[in-house]
């Protein structure tokens, strides 16, 4: 989904604002394994994912990497916390795959919340859409089975195991390796 269609199909901008609103990114093409964003940084950009996959993760004391979230096409990815309150990022940000994004700085977000009211919409709209699949995401590692946080993935991103190593998969889901290859095979 490129990004004028996702704009458009959240809120009705007139030609004039989703003119204007597009020349305020950047088309980017990434190689695989680009990394975006690392602990301690502060997110300077948001990516609108036209193609392509990423990731979020931190690390444990133990140096294990923990993916946090998954970003597919036709979503936003940044650190969300980093990127709004221009704090330094608990997570690291990568392209799991070669992709194609829209980066926007948060000075260029912020003059467009202030210019358009239907872009603070769209923000709100976007923001209430994350936080819903945070709180998804939180209830089912809380209350969830294994198996059933597994379909909970699936649901949301239907191809990832075909597009994502399964160690990744695995710490998204707080779960061994080993759980998911038995998961996969039941």
């Amino acid at each position: 989904m490129d990004l004028s269609t996702f704009l458009l199909s959240i809120t009705p901008f007139n030609p004039e604002e989703l003119e204007d609103i597009l020349s305020h990114f950047e088309k980017e093409n990434l190689p695989k394994n680009t990394m975006l964003i690392e602990q301690n940084q502060i997110s300077k950009k948001l990516y609108f994912v036209e193609k392509g996959m990423g990731r979020s993760y931190y690390l444990k004391e133990d140096g294990k990497e923990v993916t946090q979230w998954f970003f597919g096409i036709g979503k936003f990815m940044t650190s969300v916390d980093s990127f709004f309150q221009q704090s330094e990022s608990l997570y690291y940000l990568e392209t799991l795959e070669a992709s194609t994004v829209y980066s926007i700085s948060k000075e260029n977000m912020d003059l467009l919340f202030f210019k358009y009211h239907k872009m603070e919409q769209l923000g709100r709209l976007v923001s209430i859409e994350m936080l819903t699949k945070v709180v998804n995401k939180l209830n089912a590692i809380q209350f969830q089975t294994a198996s059933e946080r597994y379909n909970y993935m699936l649901a949301e991103f239907p191809d990832i195991s075909s597009r994502v190593p399964l160690g990744h998969i695995a710490s998204y889901l707080g779960m061994t390796p080993e759980t998911l290859s038995r998961i996969r095979r039941g």
